[in-house]
């Protein structure tokens, strides 16, 4: 009986062996498996990574060659001030006396502006239309005088000039910027994409560590078993032992009975067959 339920519980165990196992070589295998797209997954960031590494060096050497450009740009910016300065200084000693050529025109723009919105009666009209007239006039004469004087004209030559090559310089420096610009929107892009892809790198991480965790559990418990299958046959292999010898001391037994009843035969001179002899002789007694 107490064989029969070892045994018993010893194929229990084997079913429960070969379950885990098949198990833990599953887990086994899906925790490869995360572990390749992860690494795959890692592969795709680093190489994005270096591409960033490379749009970078490109945008800042368009942002370096604005840099240079904007400072070109401020000292020319501060060449003209200071011909403006010289300009007016030239303005004052033709003209002296007289009123700056930006009042002249503000007067103009304002007076024109209230002949067109004020509601004004006949006569003011003609006066204000007058008044306009005459500061136009002294304007152009004024322009003209100035013009003529060799100093002044080259003044303004010389910052139409800057104003030129200020232009070009500012057509450069946004050609710069609008190229940097490119470069940074595809560097943001492809960070956005690299955080989506270690995003998901970290979650196959975080299965195979799962995986590969479940599996040590189930290779511990097929470890477990087998040394409790292993054990539990020594058991099983002592029991079958004892209980074997226990049948050969019976038979023994019983050979020794019949040989006595068969040599108390002989003894009483009856008849015994072969296989009696045979017994008495097994039985050590001939």
């Amino acid at each position: 009986m107490m064989l029969e339920k070892l045994e018993e519980r010893k194929e229990q165990l084997e079913k429960e062996l070969q379950s885990y196992i098949a198990k833990r070589d599953e887990l086994n295998k899906l925790s490869k498996e995360y572990a390749q797209k992860r690494d795959e997954l890692n592969s795709q960031v680093r190489e994005l990574l270096s591409k960033v590494r490379e749009l970078k060096q490109k945008r800042d050497e368009f942002n370096s060659k604005a840099k240079e450009i904007r400072a070109k740009r401020k000292e020319l910016y501060n060449e003209i001030d200071r011909l403006y300065k010289e300009l007016d200084r030239v303005r004052r000693s033709i003209d002296k006396g007289g009123r700056p050529l930006g009042e002249i025109e503000k007067e103009i723009r304002r007076l024109e502006f209230r002949q067109q919105t004020a509601v004004l009666t006949i006569e003011r009209e003609r006066a204000l239309v007058e008044r306009i007239a005459r500061l136009k006039k002294e304007l152009e004469e004024r322009k003209q005088q100035l013009e003529r004087h060799e100093e002044f004209r080259k003044l303004i030559a010389k910052i139409r000039e800057l104003k030129e090559e200020v232009r070009k310089l500012t057509e450069e420096m946004n050609s710069y910027v609008s190229e940097a610009d490119k470069y940074h929107a595809e560097i943001v892009e492809i960070l956005q994409k690299v955080e989506e892809l270690r995003k998901n790198a970290d979650e196959m991480h975080k299965k195979f560590v799962e995986s590969k965790k479940e599996a040590d559990r189930c290779h511990a418990e097929v470890v477990r078993i087998r040394k409790d299958i292993k054990d539990l046959d020594k058991v099983i292999k002592a029991l079958k032992a004892k209980q074997a010898k226990s049948k050969e001391d019976l038979e023994r037994e019983e050979l020794m009975r019949r040989a006595r009843e068969i040599y108390e035969m002989f003894k009483r001179g009856e008849k015994i067959e072969t296989e009696d002899l045979l017994i008495l002789q097994r039985a050590g007694f001939i």
